[in-house]
Order: C-alpha cells, then sequence, then structure tokens
C-alpha cells in the first residue's frame, strides 16, 4: 500500500493560511450587500478550487443547524461537513479539508468512518474540528441539552475515535457518555494515528482539552497584546499536558489595490448594509451561552461582529494585510482560518497578490 502523503497541515510554513467557514451561507458577515457569499455549491467548487491551486493550506467549515433570524436567516442555508469535505476531496489536490462534529450530537463511531472516508478519499488530507456547541436553540431541534460538562464528553468520543483506528481487534468502551460493545471501524485513516485535529475555544475548559486531544486550537482576540497573551496560556496548557499545540486564530479579509478602496467597502457592507436584527440574536446567544470572545470585545466592537463574527480584521492592501499577518506571527499564532463577503470573487486576487508577499517576508516556504 502506497503511504499516504503528509497532510498540508504538516507542511513547514512559518504561518499557514486557510478558508473559514465557506459552507455557509454569508460566511462570517451579517451583511447584505447584494454580492453577499450564498454558498451556492457551484461558487463553493468555484472558491475551493481557487484556493487549492491558488497555494492556501486547509479549508474549513462551519457547522450550523439553524440560522441567526433577521431579514437574511444568515447561516440557515449551510452544506453538513462531513459530505462537504468528501466532495472537496474529489475537487482538489493539496489542501487539507477539514470536517466540524458537534460532539454531542455525532457518535464517534460514526464520525470515524465518515472521517476515514475522506481521509481515503483525498488521500490523506482530513482533518476534524472537534467542538461542543453553544447555541441551544440549534440543540432544541435534536431534543438534546446543551449540559456544562461537554469537554468530558469530548474527551471520551476522542479517546474512542483514536482507538477506532488504532485498535486491531474490536474493543468494549465503559465510560460516562459512551457505553460500546464490540466497537470497530473499517477503514482507518490514512494519517496515523488519526487525522489532525483541532478545537476553537476561548474558555478553560476548551482549551484544556485541546491541550490534550488536538494538534491545534484556535482562539479569537481583540489585539495584538491579547493575542499574545492568549497564544502563551495555551502553550503552558499545551505543556502541562505534555504537548505542543498549533495556536491559530481567525479574521476577515478585506484586500484590494488601494487602502481607501479597501477601507470604504469594509464601512459598506459592515455598516451601511448590516442585518441588524441578526447580528443582535448572534450576540446576545454568544454573550449568554458561549464563551468564545473576551467580554469587551461585544461592546467595543460590534462592527467587527458585522463584519466577520467577532473575528480579527484584515483590511487594506495586500503589504498592509502581509504586516498584519507578520504582527500575528510574532505573537506566536501559527496561522489563521480567513473569511471574505464573496469567497469565490476574491480569494483569486488574494491568493495572486499576498501569498507572493508572504513568501518575502518569511511567513511562507519557498
Amino acid at each position: 500500500m502506497t503511504p499516504a502523503p503528509a497532510n498540508p497541515m504538516r507542511d513547514p510554513h512559518p504561518f499557514k493560511v486557510g478558508v473559514f467557514a465557506a459552507n455557509a451561507d454569508r460566511g462570517l458577515t451579517f451583511t447584505t450587500v447584494p454580492e453577499q457569499w450564498r454558498a451556492g455549491w457551484d461558487d463553493v467548487q468555484r472558491a475551493a478550487i481557487a484556493a487549492d491551486t491558488g497555494g492556501l493550506d486547509f479549508f474549513l467549515p462551519i457547522a450550523r443547524w439553524r440560522g441567526f433570524g433577521g431579514t437574511t436567516h444568515v447561516r440557515e442555508h449551510s452544506f453538513e461537513t462531513f459530505t462537504f469535505a468528501a466532495a472537496l476531496a474529489a475537487l482538489t489536490r493539496r489542501i487539507a479539508l477539514f470536517s466540524t462534529v458537534h460532539v454531542p450530537l455525532v457518535h464517534p463511531v460514526y464520525a470515524a468512518k465518515a472521517l476515514a472516508t475522506i481521509d481515503h478519499v483525498s488521500h490523506g488530507r482530513a482533518g476534524l474540528n472537534i467542538v461542543c456547541g453553544w447555541n441551544p436553540d440549534e440543540f432544541d431541534m435534536f431534543g438534546v441539552t446543551l449540559e456544562h460538562d461537554a469537554y468530558r464528553q469530548a474527551a471520551e468520543w476522542s479517546e474512542i475515535l483514536t482507538r477506532l483506528y488504532t485498535s486491531a481487534e474490536p474493543f468494549d468502551f465503559d465510560g460516562e457518555f459512551y457505553r460500546l460493545k464490540g466497537a470497530i471501524s473499517r477503514p482507518v485513516s490514512l494519517q496515523s494515528p488519526r487525522p489532525v485535529t483541532m478545537n476553537a475555544a476561548f474558555g478553560a475548559p476548551g482549551r484544556d482539552f485541546a491541550a490534550r486531544h488536538c494538534d491545534y486550537l484556535f482562539t479569537t482576540f481583540t489585539d495584538l497584546d491579547a493575542g499574545r497573551e492568549h497564544v502563551r496560556d495555551i502553550r503552558e496548557r499545551g505543556a502541562q499536558a505534555g504537548r505542543e499545540l498549533g495556536v491559530y486564530t481567525v479574521a476577515h479579509v478585506v484586500c484590494r489595490a488601494t487602502e481607501q478602496e479597501a477601507l470604504d467597502y469594509y464601512h459598506r457592507y459592515s455598516v451601511e448594509y448590516t442585518d441588524e436584527a441578526a447580528l443582535d440574536y448572534h450576540v446576545r446567544q454568544k454573550k449568554g451561552f458561549s464563551s468564545s470572545h473576551e467580554d469587551r470585545a461585544f461592546i467595543e466592537y460590534r462592527q467587527r461582529f458585522a463584519a466577520g463574527t467577532g473575528s480579527f480584521p484584515l483590511v487594506g492592501t495586500p503589504e498592509q494585510i502581509v504586516g498584519r499577518l507578520a504582527a500575528m506571527h510574532a505573537c506566536g499564532f501559527a496561522g489563521a482560518a480567513l473569511s471574505f463577503v464573496n469567497y469565490a470573487d476574491e480569494l483569486p486576487f488574494f491568493c495572486e497578490r499576498v501569498l507572493p508577499l508572504m513568501r518575502e517576508a518569511g511567513l511562507r516556504a519557498a
């Protein structure tokens, strides 16, 4: 059997960049501009191929089951992520393809089979984003209660997943959340002992889970000083667990030939054309049920939530954006997941103009 190639997440680039949330309408925005992202499959294909051929490292979807209301019902239209990654695996050649699972809603035996399928279709490019969820309105759709001990369940879930790939024989599992008899899953993943895993967490329980069970942790930050402190905290938690995590962040991008053009468009889509009702609902739910952002972010950075769900803004010329990515890297971040107003339209320019400058700045390998 031919060994699987290394997952692109293992490539030696000092700072990796990928696409975030393109499986959902409007991506991370709450905008109503005519060119808003609709996440139609043909456009998703164009975006994925542009990212793949352009040299980006990964494609990361969000897991959403219902929208946030307002006039646009933002993110109500979203593709299920195992199926999404498998379809993209057949269309792409080198980019890493993540799936995102809500642990309380997806059984680990099913996840192991689905993830291994993607790993074979992609020849070793699969990845898994393990999250526990935060919006009780989504969990109500499944008749499931959003529990505070979800990361304890995630630890069992992750242990089962790895054992399904590494155990030569069927095994029983008697845990707090799962009781399995004769569990086995074939084929196993091409990546060993399992595909690369990540967790998007801001609070201490999520970070501790990632330190013990994941390869990468994605976190948000309001400014670079805060980002530097987050990296320090995460690295300390990893060291206590005897592991080293890659620390990533999330950003929204408006990249234009001139700074003024970028600033004007940023104001247009995130101030003049905002679905205020959907944004208010999202922020209210986040504040009430999620610890994904610093407290002051909800008050001081409302435009960031309209523009990119509270992520860090990368607005300006290709040179300015590379300068900010270099500053993130100097804080200790190993990469960023990026969103755009319209992925298919904007990714070719980003790949053509920004990635070469990243190589010149030492953020990308030759």
